[in-house]
């Protein structure tokens, strides 16, 4: 993903005056402008990128509330300047605030083929975020308070708390809404407030987008989509089913796609239609059920993968010493509901099966899934995984215990057994030895392909 923003934003740094770029891993945009214009970022304080989008789509995005322009044509790029930023509003607060457009003939003509099957004439729509910059000086301000803090130990949104603070319309309200949250601290709406307080006033600059497309990776189900089913983002991409590969197995599914990143799927091995794997060894007698992916793993043992599932391993550095642990979970699950109390983890659900049922079946207690002083209670803090010394153990281990819930048996975890959570691990990850597998993979894979052009 990061080459391929990089490709997108090649000409970025021809306009751009010395600051700092933010964008996310998970979307990819596609824009046309005219033959003469240019992107610019030369301006004080903020300037971000802004695209036509349904209201739906609003919802669960940032929405630019745009000043008032005179100009009555609405060209491919225009520069803008912002009012007011709404974090994933709602459509009634879009109407209030004034972020809701009208479409025109005019801006019909440079719709892309999805936006216009959006944006119909005299149909409503937002600009809604994606990539935004800011300048040295306000890179520099943002330093200053850092530093007199002594560091930042909440967490702070990039674009939430950054860009709600931004445009006269500005108001600290946000910095007591905690509803995206993943974890409640009890600073976080003092250094919010500061925040809000030091960039009050700093101006946001829009650079609108009118013929472009914004395509969001960031759920499973996106993932899956783009990557296997959607013909749109291919066709503008140029992208393949199977990139940089050794990929063996004949027994794929006719329909969707698979689409294969990176990997060694070895002869043998049995790949359903629309799964991804990336960064991946699958080795012989491999089963793999439809609407999967697997991201960072080595199967080299018998196993079966059921349908609609999320399997990716990690590598994680406990106590000085690295060890791997793989997480699995259902495309469906809904890794942010929470509950206040033990009493209640029945309502969560773990491939579909209440949690306190799976802990049954694998022998766990409420006080080993979750620690005392857990407040929240979710998928992602609950310790539900499996801490192992090999890459292929971890794979195993975890596929043991979801297998034991498809096929309604139990996997006891023995007691000494360390298990971590999906916060945990993302906390404790080794990039190093992460690194280095998906190093020695490209090593295999570029060996074997130049075999290949030999035969």
């Amino acid at each position: 993903m990061l080459d391929l923003k990089l490709a997108m934003y090649i000409d970025f740094p021809i306009y751009m005056k010395p600051g700092v770029l933010v964008t996310c891993a998970d979307d990819i945009e596609v824009y046309s402008i005219g033959q003469n214009d240019s992107i610019k970022f030369d301006k004080c304080g903020f300037t971000a990128l802004a695209h036509p989008s349904s209201l739906a789509i609003g919802t669960t995005h940032g929405v630019f509330v745009l000043e008032p322009t005179t100009e009555t044509a609405q060209l491919e790029l225009e520069y803008r300047t912002c009012h007011r930023f709404l974090h994933k509003p709602s459509i009634e607060e879009m109407h209030t605030f004034g972020a809701v457009c009208k479409t025109s003939q005019n801006f019909l003509k440079y719709s892309s083929r999805e936006n216009y099957s959006i944006l119909r004439s005299d149909s409503e729509f937002v600009y809604t975020d994606s990539t935004y910059y800011f300048d040295q000086q306000t890179a520099k301000v943002l330093l200053a308070l850092f530093n007199q803090m002594g560091g930042i130990h909440c967490e702070i949104d990039a674009y939430g708390d950054f860009l709600q603070a931004l445009g006269p319309g500005a108001s600290s309200e946000y910095t007591r809404n905690l509803a995206n949250v993943s974890k409640e601290e009890p600073q976080l709406v003092a250094i919010r407030e500061k925040i809000f307080f030091l960039l009050k006033g700093t101006p946001l600059n829009i650079i609108a987008l009118n013929n472009s497309r914004f395509y969001h990776i960031g759920t499973t189900q996106e993932y899956l989509f783009n990557f296997t089913s959607n013909p749109d983002l291919r066709a503008e991409l140029n992208l393949l089913f199977e990139a940089f590969c050794i990929s063996l197995s004949a027994a794929k599914e006719s329909g969707n796609a698979v689409c294969v990143i990176h990997s060694i799927i070895e002869s043998g091995c049995s790949v359903a239609s629309g799964t991804v794997i990336e960064y991946s060894r699958l080795g012989r007698n491999v089963s793999v059920g439809n609407n999967t992916i697997i991201s960072g793993c080595w199967i080299n043992h018998q196993a079966v993968l059921p349908p609609n599932c999320f399997l990716h391993s990690i590598c994680v550095k406990v106590d000085g010493k690295s060890g791997f642990v793989t997480i699995a979970f259902s495309i469906d699950d809904n890794l942010k509901k929470s509950v206040d109390c033990t009493s209640k983890i029945n309502l969560l659900q773990f491939f579909g099966v209440p949690l306190t049922n799976c802990l049954e079946k694998w022998g766990l207690s409420d006080s080993k899934c979750f620690s005392e002083d857990t407040k929240c209670m979710s998928l992602w803090n609950a310790h539900l995984f499996p801490l192992c010394t090999s890459l292929p153990d971890s794979v195993m281990a975890t596929l043991k215990m979801v297998n034991a819930l498809q096929n309604s048996k139990t996997f006891q975890l023995a007691e000494e057994d360390k298990l971590l959570s999906v916060e945990e691990s993302i906390f404790l990850k080794d990039v190093v030895t992460m690194l280095k597998f998906r190093e020695e993979l490209c090593e295999e894979i570029g060996m074997q392909l130049q075999k290949l052009t030999y035969l």
